[in-house]
């Protein structure tokens, strides 16, 4: 066992071809390939995503993020220089004002005082107001648009925000794969219809609760018949999700804060779950986060509408959560190192070693791990 001490971040390095990084997801949500990774013994068993019920009875719960993500990258141009800026919305700050957080890129490029247009939409303009981060900047939105329907006219200039490793180079070859695998749909109709999960309810994500993507109505369907029991809360993924570690003392790393909703029902399911001694499968980081959060010394959960920056790493005392339903993740991420510290950090490695060898395809349109005791 390691001590917290001893974990460094060079320890979550391994070699990730980048033909591995899905730029696609699967053709349908359900057909993904799914590693079952057992972390009492290590043992790994390759599986399909409908297989992934039979590791579950009756009364097991599973706890989803019903987060819903906005089109948050936008292009924009800048006035009088014409340079084209790419606008990422991170939040609304001010409804009636239309004030929003944004970042910008290039940043250099974007001062106080300069105003940007949308060329999908003359009626909006944005006003840079202040600035915030080095690629941080408030904007103030000036339009005609009434309040109501200003962030949906907003929202139709944006596009899903997909990670920076997805790229696409579409040459023809990846083409037409893509129109064969999507029947011709557009890209970005696509992007906006799969970078959702299925049972999205509350805007506020600027990034996609990727192991949640994975589930169908099928599949729901076929845990619904095997007596499996679903529960929901809420985690406004941030970007910060993405953002790299830089600190090699892994005790020393700060995480973004994520807003975090835990409704009354949602937490007495998972007690309930806890008193019965049913399994309890945590869907994703966020929703193992921010369980872990709201944890009392008892393990036990409550009502919560507040904020975490919660870092998990190896080692660590799970409470809440005795399954794991999981993406496949980019070296040294946040979301590895919580992985680690869920499955073991040796089991973890072995089974990413197992899946870099076995093309198991990786990010938010990746494949998928469940670890079971």
């Amino acid at each position: 066992m390691y001590k917290s001490n001893d974990m460094r971040l060079c320890q979550f390095k391994f070699k990730l071809p980048e033909e591995l990084i899905a730029q696609f997801p699967a053709p349908y949500r359900d057909e993904a390939r799914l590693m079952v990774l057992h972390r009492k013994s290590g043992e790994v068993e390759h599986k399909t995503l409908p297989e992934m019920v039979e590791y579950f009875d009756e009364g097991d719960l599973f706890v989803f993020n019903d987060t819903k993500v906005f089109p948050a990258r936008l292009w924009a141009h800048k006035e009088k220089t014409n340079a084209l800026i790419e606008v990422f919305l991170l939040r609304e700050l001010n409804h009636r004002m239309r004030y929003w957080d944004v970042l910008v890129e290039p940043a250099r490029k974007i001062r106080i005082g300069n105003k940007l247009t949308f060329e999908e939409d003359p009626a909006i303009v944005a006003e840079v107001i202040d600035n915030t981060t080095s690629r941080g900047r408030t904007f103030r939105f000036l339009t005609d648009y009434d309040n109501e329907e200003f962030v949906p006219k907003l929202y139709a200039l944006g596009n899903a925000p997909l990670p920076k490793y997805i790229r696409r180079p579409m040459d023809p070859q990846t083409q037409e794969q893509y129109q064969q695998t999507f029947h011709d749909q557009p890209v970005r109709e696509m992007d906006v219809e799969r970078y959702q999960t299925i049972f999205a309810d509350k805007v506020g994500a600027v990034a996609a609760p990727a192991s949640g993507l994975h589930f169908s109505k099928q599949l729901l369907k076929r845990m619904e018949i095997r007596g499996i029991e679903t529960t929901f809360m809420t985690s406004h993924v941030s970007l910060g999700i993405f953002k790299e570690i830089d600190v090699e003392d892994l005790t020393k790393n700060k995480m973004e804060s994520e807003q975090i909703i835990l409704p009354a029902k949602m937490a007495d399911a998972v007690n309930r779950a806890h008193d019965e001694q049913r399994r309890v499968c945590a869907v994703g980081t966020e929703v193992m986060r921010a369980m872990e959060h709201v944890a009392g010394t008892n393990g036990l959960l409550k009502e919560y509408d507040g904020w975490t920056n919660k870092f998990i790493f190896p080692p660590y005392n799970f409470a809440t959560a005795n399954s794991f339903f999981v993406n496949f993740y980019m070296p040294c991420s946040s979301q590895l190192l919580m992985v680690a510290a869920f499955a073991g950090y040796e089991n973890t490695m072995h089974a990413y070693e197992e899946a870099v060898k076995e093309g198991y395809r990786f990010g938010d349109y990746g494949d998928a791990m469940l670890i079971v005791d």
